[in-house]
This record gives structure tokens, sequence and C-alpha cells, in this order.
């Protein structure tokens, strides 16, 4: 599994503004193209510009597999027809109070991991939509089970404080093994630094040599 790294509008916060299955990479309106072009090389994707609900935070406002994206319900309608339209996946609104799906959902194309605050009927909903198992759980005591795991269908990895139980019932909905790591020279908040597809993984440019290599262990098979 290839490893770069890239920065994002100057930072290592690749996770923040960006977002990407096996077939696109999101990134957000008015970003350099060449730069876009650089990241979809890295993942082996398209790339697509796009907003949601107006903003550049793609990364903690979308939540993605191959078969579908979930979106909050401030999305705009042009954002959902848009997105509908240029990716061919099953584009859904999930209906809860809570915005920040991407913080609060993680998945992978196998199953997914939701903070137990999304009331427990959009479980069913975000199976429907993405064709997998979802659990509902806090990951190192913390709701944001988004920002706290990054999964593939090859690996992953998830905030280091996550106990070994946790981890072993994590790892088993997702289908793959779920290894504790860091981004970007110490930062337990794993999505915030990490694109990662069944192709390759890229990181934020804080990355240091040893979590090069747990993430090089983490993301293969």
């Amino acid at each position: 599994m290839d490893i770069y790294k890239h920065n994002v509008y100057s930072g290592p916060n690749i996770g923040i503004y960006t977002k990407t299955n096996d077939n696109f990479v999101f990134i957000p309106n008015g970003f350099a193209k060449n730069k876009a072009r650089d990241l979809a090389k890295y993942l082996n994707t398209d790339y697509l510009f796009t907003s949601v609900a107006n903003t550049r935070l793609l990364g903690p406002l979308m939540v993605i597999n191959n078969k579908g994206i979930i979106l909050p319900r401030t999305c705009l309608e042009e954002e959902f027809e848009y997105l509908k339209k240029a990716t061919g996946l099953n584009v859904a609104i999930l209906d809860t109070k809570h915005n920040a799906l991407g913080n609060l959902i993680c998945v992978n194309d196998k199953g997914g991991v939701m903070s137990p605050k999304i009331p427990r009927e959009c479980v069913k909903q975000t199976e429907d939509y993405l064709g997998i198992e979802v659990i509902q759980k806090r990951v190192a005591g913390y709701h944001q089970a988004g920002a706290m795991i990054i999964a593939t269908s090859h690996g992953g990895i998830i905030h280091p404080e996550t106990d070994e139980e946790d981890i072993k019932t994590i790892s088993n909905v997702l289908g793959i093994n779920v290894e504790p790591a860091t981004i970007n020279g110490g930062i337990p908040y794993v999505a915030s630094g990490v694109l990662a597809n069944n192709n390759s993984v890229v990181v934020g440019s804080l990355t240091n040599g040893p979590e090069l290599v747990m993430l090089s262990r983490a993301f293969t098979d």
C-alpha cells in the first residue's frame, strides 16, 4: 500500500477538507486544480469539486463508501443533485439534527460505527443507504466515532486510547484489523489528517517516520 504526504490549504489537516472512496476524491470548490489532480493521482481516483452546506469542510460533513454518500440535512438541494448525478452513487440525507455526520460516523464497504448520540432509527437508514451493518459505539470515550477511525476494506487505524475490547468489536463490524495510531506527529484524531481508500493512503505532511510505519502496517492486508 503506497502512502503519500500532502497538505491542503498549506496545512496537514487534509481529512478536514477532503473525502475519498475508490472512485472519487471530493475537493472543495475553488481549490487549485493542479493540487486536486495530485490528490487524485495519489489515490488513483477522479476528482470532483463540491461544497456541502455551502462550506469547504467536506470531511466532517460527508459519510462515504463505494456504495453511497450520506449528507446532513443542511446540504443544499443543488449540492445533493450534483453529487447524485456526478457520482452515480446512492446519495441520501440522514434525518437527524446532527450536521457533522462525518465526525460521528465511520464506514467502509463492510460495516460502520456510529455515535450513540445519533437517533437509533438512523442506524437502519444508514445500513440501507450504504449496504452495510452499523453499530453504535463511543470510541476512546468520545462520541465522534468518525473522527477517531479511518477504515478501508484492507485495514484501518483508531484513536490510540481505545481499549482492546472495543478495538475487537470495531474490527469485527468493519471486517478488518483496526490498529491504534496517531498522525501528524502525535494527533490521535486520525480522520483529521488521513485520506485512505483501497488504492493508497495520503497523510498530512507532519506525519513522522514511526507513524508512517504504523500506517503501512495497518492498511496492508
